[in-house]
């Protein structure tokens, strides 16, 4: 049983694969944090002697003569505001007289056999038997307001599932002010804080910090989880690295506004906390009302940060992205034609593309209303017969006449002035009447708090879905929202954008949905539960790609990146990379081309037809493998990294040296996950190596001739 109730010792005992996390009733009142870490199978008596005296931390008054008992210094699960903790609460409720003051208290357990559903967003899901849920009631008193904690355990993984329920049992209108997903207390601070933080064109890089006192915290205001900083941060102990020592990794399934903190206080104990962004945040609760929080997924690994990340990659994998696709090989035309394009020159390109090994041509930004340029016709997603005088159709049947399928570019969420859509309802767009838009890329958001909003987008597609044989959508989101006028707004807003990828995917189920947000500006399980594969960047150069791809998979599987070949001058950085190298670093993703095929030489032709039909063979490979990083681009001068089936037999290595050096140095190395009794060939030479001297060992690189070269291995196991 992965929960046990002691009766006795008034405690919670939460098992899963490798670990244990440990809850305490303290007074028959408080719900405690005893334990997380790896697997105990008890705790002694005194780790539930959590009082201690300690100056200016009052006592409630029922222990008006014990001075020891103080909330302030108590481990909490779900800490209250302004009963005498002066740290971080996890909610925040406001009454009709004003006051803020809460002080839940415990009520009750159970414990069910089945992981539950969260009412309009999504979570990670569940097979039979593979999961079991404890549900702790707590209750408000004076305020009747019920908060419900669920705790799920999976059985066979490192992971923990964590949400809030919220239920109104009496009178008063209350407004949520705050109340996070997750929230415990960890009894030293020795630790250091890992971090994804970013910009566009350069996300999820990583800043690994020491704990100090006070808060440090992370979060997104911007209405998305942004590129600047994910809803994701791990705990690290001092000695961890890839392969050992102790990592706590915390994710929000949400795709809107978060907040995730640590405080360090006065006895030099740890609070974490991950939820949604309290900043400029309320939500009405109205009697016999409730109100649920998004997921938390919490991850122990004993063994490193590469223990973490494959099992947020197979937890990802197998239970959160709802529908697995055949992903195919495409060429986008964005960086080949920009805004600049008509039916003729679609044609010439898509005709390129014959005989490359692309499986699908995907028509980007510009095929619909007046759209020559970003300052008009979003929201009008009608084609322009202009540019496009045979339609949408037409396009489509000359992918499909050049044995590609087709795919197309929208931005649903968005609406530009110029366009018919905002003069016949300028009311769909977020704004304040008497105040003047902020544009951001010449455009507006739309509403998703309104349900018309919504109804129009999903129409929208759906007309076209009907109509023209698309299998693929790339799906965009090229701004923030500001001029949220109502403090609900972003987290509405993010339920409509469920609503409509729920209703969508749902619908159109052999539609394969690519998410965008100008590149990797909304990287997060939620999307992820809908679109199963994200443009990781707007930077293209493969340099670049190796930081942002390298920190990405920290949290995020390689199946949901998604990484293309494109043209030299690089049109972000300038950088001259070679081709092979550019196709390296992008078949470690979902793979595909951002250029116009007709420009590529004899030369570059065979290269496209060889990487195409390479990664048709690492793709299988791809989608059942145990990813490792083997060398750190933030760390040296290069960077590594390999996809190791899951039944040990075949391996990929992809190596990229970032700088050249005048010295011939050897250099080893070394891979991991292979069954060292084994022998391994690699596939180009047929040397033949055990697992152990490859793992122990390793590979001797060659002289690597010019920067950025690149070099892929390839091995299998043999008898």
């Amino acid at each position: 049983m992965p929960i046990i109730y002691n009766e006795k010792e008034k405690t919670f005992h939460l098992e899963g694969k490798d670990y244990s996390y440990i809850i305490g009733i303290a007074y028959d009142q408080y719900i405690t944090h005893l334990y997380y870490g790896k697997q105990v199978q008890m705790v002694h008596p005194s780790r539930r002697m959590v009082a201690r005296e300690l100056g200016f931390s009052p006592s409630p008054l029922a222990f008006f003569k014990n001075r020891s008992v103080s909330l302030d210094t108590m481990p909490q699960e779900f800490p209250s505001f302004g009963y005498g903790d002066f740290r971080i609460p996890a909610v925040m409720i406001e009454q009709e007289n004003g006051s803020r003051i809460t002080d839940f208290k415990y009520q009750s357990y159970e414990i069910l056999d089945e992981k539950p559903i969260i009412k309009g967003m999504p979570s990670c899901q569940s097979q039979e038997n593979e999961t079991q849920t404890l549900v702790i009631h707590l209750m408000d008193e004076v305020l009747q307001l019920e908060a419900c904690l669920y705790y799920t355990v999976y059985h066979h993984r490192n992971v923990l599932t964590r949400f809030v329920k919220l239920v109104n049992h009496g009178n008063q209108h209350l407004k949520i002010k705050k109340c996070v997903s997750c929230s415990f207390d960890m009894h030293d601070k020795e630790y250091q804080f890992l971090q994804l933080h970013g910009t566009h064109c350069k996300e999820r890089h990583i800043e690994i910090t020491p704990l100090r006192h006070g808060i440090t915290k992370i979060e997104s205001r911007r209405g998305s989880s942004s590129h600047m900083l994910n809803p994701f941060f791990a705990l690290l102990r001092k000695d961890t690295n890839e392969d050992q020592g102790e990592v706590y990794g915390v994710n929000l399934v949400y795709s809107g506004n978060f907040e995730g903190a640590i405080e360090v206080d006065q006895r030099d104990t740890t609070r974490v906390q991950m939820g949604l962004g309290s900043f400029d945040f309320s939500w009405n609760l109205l009697p016999n009302e409730n109100f649920e929080t998004p997921e938390v997924v919490l991850v122990y690994s004993n063994t490193g940060l590469n223990g973490m990340s494959q099992t947020f990659h197979d937890l990802y994998n197998e239970r959160l992205i709802k529908r697995h696709y055949h992903h195919p090989i495409v060429v986008n035309n964005w960086e080949a034609t920009y805004f600049d394009f008509n039916e003729e020159k679609l044609a010439a390109l898509i005709q390129s593309a014959k005989g490359l090994g692309i499986e699908t041509f995907v028509l980007d930004d510009g095929w619909f209303g007046k759209r020559n340029n970003d300052e008009c016709s979003l929201g009008d997603w009608k084609v322009n017969l202009e540019k496009l005088p045979g339609g949408l159709t037409k396009v489509a049947q000359m992918a499909k006449e050049n044995g590609m399928q087709f795919g197309l570019w929208f931005e649903p969420e968005m609406i530009s002035i110029d366009s018919d859509l905002y003069r016949a309802h300028p009311e769909y767009a977020i704004r304040i009447d008497n105040r003047e838009h902020a544009v951001s890329r010449c455009q507006l958001v739309l509403d998703l708090s309104k349900k018309e909003v919504c109804q129009y987008i999903i129409d929208s597609i759906s007309q076209l879905l009907d109509t023209v044989p698309i299998s693929y959508i790339k799906w965009d989101f090229n701004r923030n929202i500001t001029e949220t006028q109502n403090p609900s707004l972003c987290h509405q807003y993010v339920l409509g954008l469920y609503f409509i990828l729920d209703t969508l995917t749902a619908k159109y189920p052999h539609v394969l949905i690519e998410g965008c947000s100008g590149g990797g500006g909304r990287v997060d399980p939620g999307v992820l539960y809908y679109t199963p594969q994200i443009w990781t960047s707007d930077d293209t150069d493969a340099i670049e790609r190796l930081f942002i791809q390298y920190g990405t998979s920290l949290v995020y599987p390689p199946t949901t990146m998604v990484g293309h070949v494109s043209v030299v001058p690089n049109h972000q950085t300038g950088r001259v990379t070679p081709f092979y190298t550019r196709g390296i670093v992008a078949m470690s993703a979902n793979f595909g081309y951002e250029l116009n095929p007709q420009v590529l030489t004899k030369e570059e032709r065979q290269m496209v037809k060889q990487q195409t039909k390479l990664y048709q063979k690492i793709r299988k490979c791809l989608y059942s493998s145990d990813f490792y990083r083997l060398r750190n681009p933030f760390e040296g001068k290069d960077c590594a990294w390999s996809f190791v089936s899951k039944n040990k037999k075949q391996v990929f290595v992809m190596y990229v040296r970032i700088l050249n050096g005048a010295t011939n140095e050897f250099d080893w190395l070394k891979l991991k996950g292979l069954q060292a009794n084994k022998l391994y060939q690699d596939v180009q030479t047929k040397e033949i190596y055990t697992g152990q001297e490859l793992m122990n060992v390793g590979i001797l690189l060659p002289r690597h001739p010019y920067d950025f070269h690149g070099i892929l291995y390839e091995f299998k196991q043999i008898n």
